[in-house]
This record gives structure tokens, sequence and C-alpha cells, in this order.
């Protein structure tokens, strides 16, 4: 609701996620359901229109079969979350899954789910950002590199997310300033703009 009727909140959600598989949900302790985590996301999405969505999951926990890897892989096709990062699971001494679990997924495995997860998402963030081609978002600077002027939506974490670039040669933008810029192109993560004036 904060989100929705406060301008000054960013339309931007970070949830971890990790699994939708209920079978991986469980062995995670993550105490939430396929159907619940579905159901939050429509949510989200219903209540705050134009919401970009932001997760990070996990490929190769112990126990996870080929089938709850290719739920997961539906989950993200379906869902197309604005932004996603994923890593394999390494054990960590002390957690539960450590003390619990044996990790007898082979390396290659896991970093061949790894590979296809994030060339997925890679194509649903080409796609999502090739429809902001021709929109006007407003744009903080950040720092300027070689011919650019780097910025972030509102939608865009520091240094994790996809930035706004917009060429030096259309003139002088401060740092730590928002200005409207209309986005020109698009490229697999990156935008290009250019200044409203």
């Amino acid at each position: 609701r904060v989100m929705r009727e406060k301008k000054n909140v960013c339309k931007y959600m970070d949830i971890a996620l990790q699994h939708i598989s209920d079978n991986m949900l469980q062995r995670m302790h993550r105490h939430v359901t396929r159907q619940e985590t579905y159901a939050l996301i429509e949510r989200f999405r219903e209540e705050v229109p134009g919401i970009h969505l932001r997760t990070t999951l996990m490929v190769g926990h112990p126990g996870e079969t080929e089938e709850d890897f290719n739920e997961l892989l539906d989950f993200v096709r379906k869902v197309k979350f604005d932004r996603m990062g994923a890593f394999a699971y390494s054990e960590e001494e002390g957690t539960y899954s450590a003390e619990h679990y044996e990790d007898e997924i082979p390396f290659e495995t896991k970093q061949a789910r790894l590979d296809k997860l994030m060339a997925l998402q890679q194509k649903i963030s080409a796609d999502l950002a090739a429809r902001k081609i021709g929109k006007i978002f407003k744009v903080i600077i950040d720092r300027s590199e070689g011919e650019y002027y780097i910025g972030r939506t509102e939608f865009d974490s520091p240094e994790v997310d996809p930035e706004v670039l917009i060429p030096v040669s259309e003139g002088t933008l401060s740092l730590g300033t928002f200005y409207e810029v209309k986005i020109t192109d698009a490229d697999d993560f990156d935008l290009y703009g250019t200044r409203m004036f």
C-alpha cells in the first residue's frame, strides 16, 4: 500500500525466494509453499502496478531432482522477474543443510543448471528491457564513464542491477541529480537514453 500511495517510495521489491518446488522449499526450511509464493507475487503486481521484482534462486541444493529444477525453470518463465540472481549450492559449515544432507549433486550438474537458468533469465531481461524503448523514466545520475553518464531508474539497485547510459555529448549532467530520460535502445541488461529537455 505504501509503495502504491507514496511517490517517494520506489516500486522495487527484493524477495529471496530460492526455489519454487514444494519438495525443495520443505527441504530448505523456507516455511512457504509453491502456491503461497505464486499468490504473493500476484498480490504484489495487483496492488502495485508497475512494480519491479527481484529475487535470488538456488540450484543444486541436496535432493534437487531434474523435476524440481524443471519446475524452477517453468516458474521463472511464468513470472518473468525483472531482476534475478542465482547461485549453485555449496555446503556451508554450521548450516542446517550441511548438518542434515549430503552434498550429493555433482558440481558439473549444479553448474549446468545454473547456466541454463541464467541463460533463460538473460532472454527475459532482454525482452523486458526492449519493452522500455520509447518510454520516459526518472533517472538519477551516479557517475560518468568514457562517453556516457551512468544512471539508474527507481527499479535499479546500485552496483547489481542494469544501468541507464546517456551520451555525454548531450550536455553536462550533475551527479546525484534526477533527470527525465527517454529510452532509445536496450541490450540484454542495460538501457540507453536521451535526456528530455
